[in-house]
This record gives C-alpha cells, sequence and structure tokens, in this order.
C-alpha cells in the first residue's frame, strides 16, 4: 500500500497554509503600524504580484483580516483598509478599558510571584525608553510600541478568562493604529511616563480598586490626543 499520494496532497495543502499565514501576517502588520493607510484599496492583483504568491492566497489573507475588521469590502467592488475615525477609535477604547480592567483586577487577585516578577521586568524595559519618547523617531516609536504591548499584556497575564484575553488582544490590535498618531503627532501635552509608573505601583501594591481605575482612565486618555490628529490631517486634506 502505498501513502505518497496522501502525504504529497497533506504537503501542498500545509504549504498553501503557510503562505496564506505569511501573506495574512505582512497585510496584518502594514495595516496596525500604517504603512498601508486607512482606506487603501488593496487589489487582490497587485498584491499577488508584490507578493510573489497565487490569487486565491490573498483572498483567503484578506478574508481573515475582513473577520477582524481590519478590511472592509465593498460587495463586488474589493477590499480597503479599515477606515480610521473618532467615533471607531472611541469604541475601540469603551470596550478595551472595560475588558483590560476587569483583566488587571483578575491579575491582581490571581498572580503569583512569577506573574509579578515579569510584570516589574515589562514595565523596566518600558521606563528606560519612555524618558526618549520626545524624539520623534520611527524606529523608537516602532519599539516604544512593542515595550508598551509587553507592559500590557504582562499586566494581565494572570488573568484566567480566555474569551476575554482574546477579545481585549483583538480591540488591542485595533488600537495600535490611533496609538502610534498619538505619539507621532504629540499635540496635546501627556506624560504617558507618568501614567505608566501610577499604574504599576498600584498593580505591585495590589491595590486593584486604584488599578482597575487608573487603566481606565490611561486608556481613554488617549481620546483627546487622536481627535486633535485626526481634525488636523482632516484639515490637511482640505487645504490640498
Amino acid at each position: 500500500m502505498s501513502f505518497s499520494g496522501n502525504i504529497n496532497e497533506i504537503a501542498s495543502e500545509s504549504g498553501a497554509r503557510t503562505a496564506i499565514e505569511q501573506v495574512y501576517r505582512d497585510l496584518h502588520k502594514a495595516i496596525l503600524l500604517g504603512d498601508i493607510a486607512p482606506e487603501t484599496r488593496l487589489r487582490v492583483e497587485d498584491l499577488r504580484q508584490k507578493l510573489g504568491v497565487g490569487a486565491s492566497t490573498v483572498r483567503e489573507a484578506l478574508s481573515r483580516l475582513l473577520v477582524e475588521n481590519l478590511v472592509t469590502t465593498e460587495g463586488q467592488r474589493g477590499f480597503r483598509s479599515a477606515a480610521a475615525s473618532l467615533k471607531d477609535f472611541k469604541s475601540i477604547v469603551e470596550m478595551r478599558a472595560m475588558l483590560e480592567a476587569r483583566a488587571v483586577r483578575a491579575s491582581i487577585e490571581l498572580g503569583d510571584d512569577a506573574w509579578e516578577n515579569a510584570f516589574v521586568a515589562a514595565h523596566h524595559h518600558l521606563a528606560k525608553i519612555e524618558t526618549d519618547m520626545p524624539i520623534r523617531d520611527k524606529q523608537l516609536v516602532a519599539e516604544w510600541e512593542m515595550r508598551n504591548r509587553a507592559f500590557h499584556n504582562a499586566m494581565i497575564a494572570a488573568c484566567e478568562n480566555d474569551w476575554l484575553l482574546n477579545f481585549r488582544g483583538i480591540l488591542y490590535n485595533h488600537s495600535v493604529r490611533y496609538l502610534r498618531i498619538s505619539i507621532a503627532d504629540r499635540t496635546i501635552p501627556r506624560d504617558v511616563r507618568g501614567e505608566h509608573q501610577a499604574i504599576f505601583d498600584a498593580v505591585v501594591s495590589r491595590d486593584a480598586d486604584l488599578a482597575e481605575k487608573l487603566t481606565i482612565e490611561h486608556i481613554h486618555r488617549t481620546v483627546p490626543v487622536i481627535e486633535a490628529s485626526l481634525s488636523a490631517k482632516a484639515c490637511e486634506r482640505q487645504s490640498v
């Protein structure tokens, strides 16, 4: 009995899944980092040629992004990267603040020494770079985003509600595009370092009420910054 046919079929399917996953990751990253601007037309043929894959692979990757609301579709007119609006960001903030605050409380109640040590390390790495944040360097902003994500993830890592963490993760990813606007174009003064320090102190002191309150305030405090940034960009478009 020969299994070569089945093995070849499995290998082919595995290769296709790997290609889809790679295209998905590339597009996902480009949208979140702003390399693909909001409402950009995503033509399958253009992406296929640029990425060196088949059209079906591109469509499957775009369909996955569609489920995550990072891409929209216009019936038969193709795909676009998701729009960026103040209304959308406020909705993201409202839900993320609610979920993250609950996850913080759960982590404080359930977290052991290993969780606390990991959180202390994440805070240390973030604090080191935030002293340099006035330098508007693209690479520095990207590094800050990585450390900021690690800080917030470490803070809620002891939460055992996987559904909560999953939905909070999706919301965090959506907020990344907006967060990068607020860091790269700081039109409203904001002491992000001070905010993170206050949250850190409350968490390591196991003050769940204060940590929850500060987390909600921290997430909501980005709204006026984003509003100013989006308004400025709208004025720039109108003046062109």
